[in-house]
């Protein structure tokens, strides 16, 4: 059955395509390689210059294949937003639940740096495009920042830990977020290179002299 015009003469977003949704020959979902081509286009022209049409085009499909799976550009750029959450929740929870010693943080951030910049392009996106990503606003989400912060807080305010070690902590977890938001203005620094750079910087904080 052919897509349904909506009255802008647009295809609406419950519009299903026969033959449009499924993976490629290579098993990837649809929905992932849709994320994937909008990261490019959301990186390399901005947000806002890039259009559902190109997205769709750039895949070789209809626009209403894209609909499919998404209801508006900003549940795509919602969903990259998550793609990072994933990454970094597992690594910092596992940073929270650790044993009290700088060696084993400092390990624990250095595999932190390793999945953090197999996705490097994730942080280029959110720096270059920080205002779209400042109006996206979904219940539930800013209960998940604050719901990790808590965690780490209470870690950096616990008693047991020494309080020089939880300055330390504090102070390497701050250069490595700040290293990887700062990943494009050092875009022409080899990722193997400056994640070796960030995580010398780690080892001086936590467990150097």
């Amino acid at each position: 059955m052919p897509p349904t015009p909506s009255t802008t003469g647009e295809v609406g977003p419950a519009t299903v395509v026969p033959g449009d949704a499924p993976g490629d020959g290579d098993g990837k979902p649809t929905r992932e390689r849709i994320l994937d081509i909008a990261l490019e286009l959301f990186t390399e022209q901005g947000y806002d210059k890039t259009s559902l049409r190109e997205i769709a085009e750039r895949l070789g499909f209809s626009k209403a294949a894209v609909y499919y799976h998404f209801a508006s550009k900003d549940d795509i750029l919602l969903a990259l937003h998550y793609r990072l959450h994933g990454l970094t929740e597992d690594s910092l929870l596992e940073l929270v639940g650790s044993a009290s010693d700088p060696q084993v943080w400092a390990d624990v951030l250095s595999r932190f740096l390793d999945k953090m910049m197999a996705n490097r392009q994730l942080f280029v996106l959110h720096e270059r495009n920080r205002a779209a990503l400042e109006t996206l606003h979904r219940e539930g989400h800013p209960e998940r920042h604050q719901d990790m912060a808590d965690a780490f807080r209470s870690v950096l305010a616990n008693p047991a830990i020494p309080v020089r070690d939880r300055v330390r902590l504090s102070c390497a977890l701050g250069a490595v977020m700040s290293g990887l938001v700062s990943a494009d203005t050092f875009a022409e620094v080899p990722t193997d290179e400056y994640v070796d750079l960030l995580r010398q910087v780690v080892d001086d904080l936590l467990v150097g002299a």
